[in-house]
């Protein structure tokens, strides 16, 4: 080769070198920091209340998740929930908006978050359940860039009294029913164990107000002949099984065991059709997660009970502007029946996640510590959405990366 060429060669080969670490550069300085895959259909599948040392334990009672699965994708031993109880931290996977007492309450009545400002982060000022049309989630950043998504709700319209078979939740301003479960019976033959608690889309006008919420918020029901097809999956999805079998109820209204039981037995039946889809097998990632911790320690009397939270967090999480100072005490009840709860701290304690797809190298394990906003962030990157909401844009959060992938 003349050596007038094979300066050129090099010239060409220096100059296409620089323009790809000038386009890594950019894509770290916007926040991206690893690059991610070409993932496009991306289902998180979320749990209820566990601790990391009794889900992956030797002796767990779900050994599907905590063995199975975890030698088909990765475990990430270091993932923690935000907050407690479940709201906040369903909240937090869509939004990046921080606890306020009322969210870290469950919201016992729907009614609206009365905001008196915003701080750092985009956090709002206030509290209140359901968050003005101004707090964007992540389904409206996929909305926006041309993406689909669907939110599977177990149960959700089994008693049309209640709630909704579509965008179910309680009327703004009214008690929520569907904190109390209700069995089989003959004017609800499948019974009802939804809780509007674990459907992060009902608490956000910019959700509710949309005809999208009728259209995208359904029942689980709907998931096994959505997934028959590519065009029929959406490319975000968000499952909330009901309260057996997400584990929060031990025992069921129906008296099934529930806990880590009928965790197990839901995962076999619902993760087999996720994995055998078209959508998974192409571009998928399946994440499943717990929204946060058991209760800790619990020492009974006859005076009752007292339940010792800890509260643990990582990833430099901050409590955000709406809570006050720790520890705080919540007494209920009377007599035998008297629960004292000491919460320590404002995290969500370590569950553990476990991910799966075709791009995750079966048996992987990952020690780096994440968070609900983590996992938000990890959304917003392999999508390429513009912003980081909320604290999923807090400097020195770190999205999943090549520890996983």
């Amino acid at each position: 080769m003349p050596l007038r060429a094979v300066r050129s060669l090099f010239v060409g080969l220096v100059l296409s070198i620089s323009v790809l670490f000038a386009a890594l550069g950019a894509a770290q300085q916007a926040g991206h920091g690893d690059v991610h895959p070409p993932i496009r259909h991306v289902f998180v599948l979320t749990l209820e209340n566990k601790n990391y040392s009794s889900i992956f334990s030797q002796d767990s009672p779900a050994p599907y998740l905590s063995r199975t699965l975890v030698a088909q994708g990765a475990m990430l031993r270091q993932y923690y929930g935000t907050g407690h109880g479940s709201l906040d931290n369903y909240i937090a996977m869509i939004s990046g908006q921080s606890n306020n007492p009322d969210t870290s309450d469950d919201c016992g009545t729907f009614e609206d978050f009365k905001q008196t400002g915003v701080a750092d982060d985009g956090q709002v000022v206030g509290r209140g359940c359901v968050y003005p049309s101004s707090v964007k989630t992540v389904v409206d950043q996929l909305n926006t860039a041309g993406f689909t998504w669907k939110g599977y709700m177990g149960d959700m319209g089994n008693d049309p009294a209640r709630e909704s078979a579509t965008c179910g939740h309680p009327v703004l301003g009214m008690p929520d029913l569907t904190n109390e479960q209700e069995g089989e019976s003959a004017r609800v033959p499948e019974g009802d164990m939804y809780a509007t608690r674990h459907n992060p889309f009902a608490y956000f006008h910019s959700i509710i107000d949309s005809p999208l919420c009728q259209k995208d918020v359904v029942n689980l029901n709907r998931l096994p002949n959505d997934l028959k097809a590519i065009a029929t999956t959406a490319n975000f999805n968000f499952i909330t099984p009901n309260v057996c079998d997400d584990g929060h109820d031990a025992p069921c209204v129906d008296g099934r065991p529930g806990g880590l039981a009928s965790i197990d037995a839901f995962l076999r039946r619902w993760v087999l059709l996720i994995l055998a889809s078209p959508a998974y097998k192409k571009d998928g990632l399946l994440i499943i997660n717990f929204d946060e911790g058991g209760s800790g320690a619990i020492e009974r009397s006859k005076d009752g009970a007292v339940i010792t939270v800890f509260g643990e967090s990582c990833c430099n999480q901050r409590a955000g502007p709406n809570l006050g100072t720790y520890p705080r005490v919540k007494i209920s009840g009377v007599g035998d029946q008297k629960r004292t709860r000491r919460t320590l701290k404002f995290g969500g304690e370590r569950t553990g996640a476990v991910l799966l797809s075709p791009f995750i190298k079966p048996g992987t394990i990952s020690d780096v510590p994440y968070n609900h906003y983590s996992l938000l962030k990890s959304i917003e990157d392999i999508f390429g959405l513009r912003e980081h909401l909320g604290y999923a844009g807090q400097t020195g959060l770190v999205a999943f990366g090549s520890d996983i992938f």
